[in-house]
């Protein structure tokens, strides 16, 4: 069974160089081994998501730029992600705040190409069923 995602969760981004951070408000009051839990409407850049050190994907126009301007030659850039749609699946049979619980096998994708996803629930006591 999938684990629980909670505050604190490691992520990874498919065109990222850096493992990033969930961070979970407490806005739903409800904890999963004395963390957040969290939904799959925990997506918000910066809010929600960290960055994950520089960004690789030629979608993005920073990178985009860069190479240009370094005649073909790929340059990173600092990573801002752009991630506008929730989480998917989702655990519809566990509800919190009448949003569907984030598990580990959730994946959430950045405007820029990039896939992420859980690589460390942030806790391993709680499953979902």
């Amino acid at each position: 069974m999938p684990q629980h995602v909670c505050n604190g969760a490691g992520l990874m981004c498919s065109f990222g160089l850096a493992p990033g951070q969930l961070t979970v408000l407490p806005v739903n009051r409800v904890m999963t081994s004395s963390q957040p839990a969290a939904t799959i409407m925990d997506h918000q850049p910066l809010v929600n998501i960290a960055p994950f050190g520089a960004c690789v994907s030629l979608a993005n126009p920073m990178v985009a730029a860069a190479t240009a301007a370094a005649l073909g030659v790929l340059t990173p850039q600092p990573c801002i992600p752009v991630t506008v749609t929730p989480w998917v699946p989702g655990a519809p049979t566990v509800l919190l705040g009448n949003q569907p619980s984030l598990d580990n096998t959730c994946k959430l994708t950045c405007l820029w190409g990039g896939l992420i996803q859980v690589t460390v629930p942030g806790q391993f006591t709680e499953l979902i069923p």
